[in-house]
């Protein structure tokens, strides 16, 4: 008995002695152990809570309200750890940001007694983590891929000075997010910025949607109106799509361009606006000049400071950061805890060549929400296009040798070996370096 004493003595001393809070409840959530690292986290002392109902102690459930975790215990129906973290409001009114972790509690017999939480404060942790994204991001642009970083500086760069910028890239990488950006950090951020899609409106309505018109000019036209240009005067203007405008669109945009003034549709009256313009395509304007598909002279107006998006599959260190960030801003939006992905999942993520590029990420995270049902993406809560990519690449009989073995080993020797720093360096997955490390006899 004395033993027995003196065991369950040395077992309070090492969890008092952690520095994670730990907590065990009962079955009917009566909380019979609490850590001094537990009251140093929440300002609850252990003295005023033994033996009380969690629900009664807490202002708030303490493990982020998921209490069907616990009823599932109850019925037997669960043997899983659920991570998530929450915002814990001490009784001194201070929030703290809490990782926690929160599992079955299992007797001599393997029988479910109750629950045992686990948690951490995360709130400094948090905050370091907030200033880093700060760091890595611009606008609504995130991103640390040394591709990514260059294209904030040269945002930063053309943002002070009132010429047009010509953003280019594929469908689905954020050309409007940048030419936000470019205009946010401007000097006409307090100004308007109005958007239009020139490749969605048919040439008559586009008209009219770029430059107003008067009552009566045509069928439908009951009163006067402002267009685009009117309504971006002193700020900017973004005119995307804009390889999509006709011959005679083109025209009439020179001349805004080249003069600053123009007339509404119907109207005879000159309008001068002030703006700036910043336009963007997924094409090759210059191949359609020399294919005189575009107009030379429109194009050296627009693409003055040309900026180029790349497309996500050329920056893949972007990907972990984007799917974290996704997750934050699905959680918000749907009010669901934000979702981990697993190790698997994301090395998934990270291979995967994205032909849609951001928008197409951001649609796989939403998909994931909706499919997952606990705290952890799995691949099989991921698109079944991004999945059958999986299929193929373990299909294959071995990687293509787009990476050289010297290129592998000088990754691994600047990373220390690092296999994870080095895959990014390379700017593939683990998985696929992987592959590649069994193919040369790495391992």
């Amino acid at each position: 008995m004395h033993a027995l004493f003196v065991t369950r003595r040395n077992l309070e001393l090492i969890l008092d002695n952690l520095l994670d809070g730990v907590m065990a409840h009962t079955t009917s959530r009566r909380i019979f152990f609490f850590n001094k690292a537990a009251e140093k986290i929440t300002g609850y002392k252990r003295s005023d809570i033994l033996g009380k109902d969690c629900h009664d102690v807490f202002p708030e459930r303490f493990c982020g309200g998921d209490c069907e975790f616990c009823e599932s215990i109850n019925r037997r129906t669960n043997n899983k750890v659920l991570k998530k973290n929450i915002v814990f409001k001490r009784p001194d009114l201070k929030q703290r940001v809490l990782k926690m972790s929160i599992m079955p509690l299992n007797g001599t017999n393997d029988e479910e007694v109750g629950a045992l939480l686990s948690f951490k404060d995360d709130t400094e942790l948090n905050l370091l983590k907030d200033r880093l994204k700060h760091h890595h991001s611009l606008g609504a642009l995130v991103g640390k891929d040394p591709k990514t970083l260059e294209l904030f500086d040269q945002i930063r760069e053309v943002s002070s000075v009132i010429v047009p910028v010509l953003v280019q890239g594929e469908s689905g990488t954020g050309k409007e997010l940048a030419a936000n950006a470019i205009h946010d950090t401007g000097q006409r951020s307090s100004k308007p910025f109005v958007a239009i899609n020139c490749g969605a409106l048919p040439e008559g309505i586009l008209e009219s949607e770029l430059f107003g018109h008067v009552k009566g000019s045509f069928s439908g036209a009951v009163n006067d109106r402002k267009g685009r240009f009117e309504l971006a005067h002193e700020g900017t203007i973004f005119l995307d799509e804009v390889s999509e405008l006709s011959p005679a669109m083109q025209v009439k945009l020179l001349r805004v361009l080249q003069e600053q003034k123009f007339e509404r549709v119907g109207g005879e009256k000159s309008i001068q606006v002030d703006v700036r313009i910043i336009s963007a395509t997924n094409q090759n304007l210059m191949k359609l000049v020399d294919r005189k598909k575009f107009r030379r002279d429109l194009y050296y107006r627009l693409c003055v400071i040309p900026i180029i998006i790349p497309p996500l599959r050329e920056r893949r260190l972007d990907i972990p950061m984007l799917v974290e960030h996704f997750l934050e801003v699905t959680a918000l939006e749907i009010n669901r805890p934000v979702l981990t992905p697993s190790n698997a999942s994301l090395d998934l993520l990270e291979s995967y060549a994205w032909p849609g590029n951001v928008r197409e990420l951001r649609n796989a995270v939403e998909y994931a929400y909706v499919k997952c049902r606990t705290g952890l993406i799995e691949i099989r809560h991921l698109p079944l296009e991004i999945v059958n990519h999986k299929q193929k690449i373990m299909n294959k009989p071995g990687p293509s040798l787009k990476v050289k073995k010297e290129k592998i080993l000088i990754a691994l020797a600047k990373t220390e070996g690092n296999r994870k720093e080095a895959a990014k360096l390379l700017g593939i997955g683990r998985a696929t370096l992987y592959r590649y490390l069994d193919l040369y006899g790495l391992k």
